[in-house]
């Protein structure tokens, strides 16, 4: 799981620069989400699950999937 921390923390630091692929990747979440979200990864995690209807584990599987490629 390290390695998944340390990719975050880069998408953390460069959030405002990531929320257009973040959108790209998934639409369902709004300019106000975006905001609320500020880069962590649990708040993202929660509003994808209030959005698409996911599981916990399935958002945490499609944000480790996404943060990848980034």
């Amino acid at each position: 799981m390290g390695t998944a921390d340390n990719t975050w923390d880069r998408v953390q630091g460069n959030w405002k620069q990531l929320t257009g692929k973040v959108k790209q990747q998934w639409g369902k979440l709004t300019d106000d989400d975006l905001t609320v979200i500020d880069g962590k990864r649990e708040e993202l995690a929660g509003r994808l699950q209030e959005r698409y209807g996911y599981a916990k584990e399935q958002a945490e599987r499609e944000i480790d999937d996404w943060t990848s490629r980034q």
